[in-house]
């Protein structure tokens, strides 16, 4: 059994900070690609970043210059650190991980979502 848990949502102003972290716990073998994926009522999930065991990145355009990815391999976390936060950046952010268990079988699973709330 594998959980992805996150922490770290809230509310902020426009122009704040927040941090959300995501820990894979249970059965975990190793953890390949780990990502965030946000969504707003009416919308379709989008992909706002991702980061391979290796480091590499790719983050969603609006998002580039603002958000940083990272990962601690030690600990299956990974991170997502936002700055410059704007007020379309209101939504609930989930974790996704495809990850290996130790029969070295991948799965793909995501958190259970965390709310964050950018006011004016």
């Amino acid at each position: 059994q594998v959980q992805l848990v996150e922490s770290g949502g809230g509310l902020v102003q426009a122009g704040g900070s927040l941090r959300l972290s995501c820990v894979a716990s249970g059965t975990v073998f190793s953890v390949n690609i780990m990502g965030w994926y946000r969504q707003v009522p009416g919308k379709e999930r989008e992909q706002v970043a991702y980061i391979t065991s290796g480091g590499s990145t790719d983050y969603l355009d609006s998002v580039k210059g603002r958000f940083t990815i990272s990962r601690d391999n030690a600990k299956n976390t990974v991170y997502l650190q936002m700055n410059s936060l704007k007020l379309e950046d209101t939504a609930v952010y989930y974790c996704n991980a495809d990850i290996l268990d130790w029969s070295s079988r991948e799965y793909n699973y995501w958190g259970q979502g965390t709310q964050v709330t950018v006011s004016s």
